[in-house]
């Protein structure tokens, strides 16, 4: 799936970016837990996961 796809979802919805990237674990989990309390830490988690996972 192509990172362009995953970082926009990720900035509109960052848990979806993240389960798009790493499924459902507790990367995913973390990143809902900060999407709910605010939008802004979710979103940088979910880049963060988008592109350390795109490294590996």
């Amino acid at each position: 799936m192509s990172n362009l796809i995953r970082i926009v979802a990720a900035i509109f919805l960052p848990p979806l970016g993240v389960f798009l990237t790493v499924g459902l674990g507790t990367d995913f989990w973390i990143n809902l837990v900060l999407t709910c309390f605010f939008w802004f830490p979710g979103m940088i988690h979910a880049i963060w996961i988008i592109a350390k996972h795109d490294r590996a």
